[in-house]
């Protein structure tokens, strides 16, 4: 915390205005964070124009071995990141810890696509009066990217802006959740201590949608990139105009659980909970709507609530800890009315449903209405419902009857209804056999509907923040 102190003090130099940060699981002060002010972000953006100039200038090998040492100063303060991300967003130890192993994976990943983003060679004696010319393409940095980040990943959300970014020869800045500025400021530090040009990289704290809108308005400024949720998403896609919009958003994600996994029911459930309840369901790939074939549909009701009920809530600095405060008190009351509101409309409680001091207990909902705010918003928290199908046909007719698309999972040991879901599932990532809460830092990952536009994934996020040149060569002028 000492040179986050530091940096927070010169953010703070001349300025009076500041908000305080609360520990999410106790809400007792942290410390008071800088509310930055326009002028501070266009300070900023002048800074990373600068930055710019020594970025482009850079070789791919010199920004692969950046990116390729910031990794390893995190790994050598591995416990340090994890408590920074503890502390400010009560994320259980051994969760924030596996947060950290992703990050570093995840920056490993950038350093590997920072030297391999290649064009194509293009036949241009394909044409009619095409010959006599070699052609190709090649991938130029565009600039600054601005990064607006959520508070759920702290860490490794703003790795998926940045890596890329400074792979391809961007300069960055990053506008974190008003929540959680500590581990985006603690990842400055190593990228400066890996030698990246001053100003490459940035945090600016404060105020979102005030600072944001510097960011969308600025002309400098060549690309957003925005993980939030749909509401604000949209908002942003009305405002960018030209520049380049990457928006990961919001999901409700499903998950069908055939008839014909027979012995696999315990097993799947146990998963299912951990997909459901991981960071208090906090995520936005958390598994929310669970549709179970008639036919198993008690025995892994039975099992699902058994497994829930063995959470443990507790200080999240306890290695036993699977459920801790979330993330405000807004959370917690908006939750409660969600809960209250599907009871009233027909659905049964199966477990959970009360309040636990700063959090809410694990909840289990049955027979819920496709209209109940836990079913067709995004919860953002520890519930999930869990209704009953007759069919694999009607699974995929309500599991696509959503607004958002980005995750869906299915468990099924017929291959032929795999294929069909895998192709009909309205979504941008279809796992067979697994969790929608599921997410390889290296793989593409964009939704559809109101989940997203554009993708994240290292190597797709990278070619989302250059701009694609065509180079033609006549030689036999």
């Amino acid at each position: 915390m000492k040179h986050i102190a530091s940096y927070l003090e010169e953010l703070s130099s001349g300025m009076k205005e500041t908000y305080p940060l609360y520990n999410p699981h106790t809400r007792t002060l942290i410390r008071d964070i800088p509310n930055c002010t326009n002028e501070q972000m266009e300070e900023a953006i002048k800074i990373s124009e600068k930055a710019f100039t020594k970025m482009k200038a850079l070789s791919s090998v010199e920004r692969s071995l950046i990116l390729e040492k910031t990794s390893e100063i995190i790994a050598a303060q591995k416990e340090d990141f994890a408590q920074t991300i503890m502390l400010e967003s009560a994320k259980p130890i051994r969760f924030a810890r596996q947060e950290v192993e992703r990050s570093i994976e995840t920056l490993k990943f950038a350093a590997i696509e920072a030297r391999k983003l290649e064009g194509e060679s293009i036949r241009l004696d394909a044409a009619t009066n095409g010959g006599g010319r070699d052609a190709y393409t090649i991938f130029q940095p565009i600039g600054i990217v601005g990064a607006i980040t959520p508070f759920n990943f702290p860490l490794n959300l703003v790795v998926h802006k940045a890596g890329p970014a400074i792979g391809v020869g961007n300069t960055i800045i990053v506008k974190p959740a008003e929540k959680t500025p500590l581990s985006a400021i603690k990842l400055g530090l190593a990228f400066e201590q890996a030698g990246l040009p001053r100003g490459a990289y940035q945090v600016i704290t404060g105020d979102g949608p005030r600072l944001g809108k510097v960011l969308i308005d600025h002309p400098k400024v060549k690309k957003i990139t925005f993980t939030g949720s749909p509401e604000v998403g949209k908002i942003i896609k009305s405002q960018v105009g030209l520049k380049k919009v990457t928006l990961e958003l919001g999901s409700n994600s499903a998950l069908y659980i055939d008839k014909s996994i027979g012995s696999k029911i315990k097993e799947i459930a146990a998963k299912a909970v951990n997909g459901a309840f991981a960071y208090n369901g906090q995520v936005c790939i958390s598994t929310q709507r669970i549709y179970v074939h008639s036919e198993i549909r008690d025995e892994f009701i039975q099992y699902f609530k058994e497994e829930t009920e063995k959470l443990r809530y507790g200080n999240p600095a306890e290695e036993s800890t699977d459920i801790s405060g979330l993330i405000d008190e807004k959370s917690q009351n908006r939750l409660l009315n969600w809960i209250k509101e599907a009871i009233d409309e027909g659905a049964t409680l199966i477990t959970g449903g009360n309040v636990s001091e700063n959090a809410i207990e694990p909840t289990v909902l049955v027979n819920v209405a496709s209209t109940s705010k836990v079913s067709c918003n995004e919860v953002f928290g520890p519930i999930v419902i869990v209704n009953t199908v007759e069919s694999s046909d009607e699974a995929l007719e309500v599991m696509n009857e959503s607004e958002f698309g980005l995750n869906a999972g299915v468990f099924t040991y017929d291959l032929p209804q795999a294929f069909r879901f895998a192709h009909e599932l309205e979504v941008g990532q279809v796992l067979i056999n697994d969790l929608p809460t599921l997410r390889f830092d290296h793989m593409p990952y964009g939704g559809l509907k109101s989940s997203g536009y554009g993708y994240e994934g290292i190597k797709y996020a990278m070619r989302e923040m250059t701009h694609m040149k065509f180079i033609s060569i006549h030689y036999n002028f």
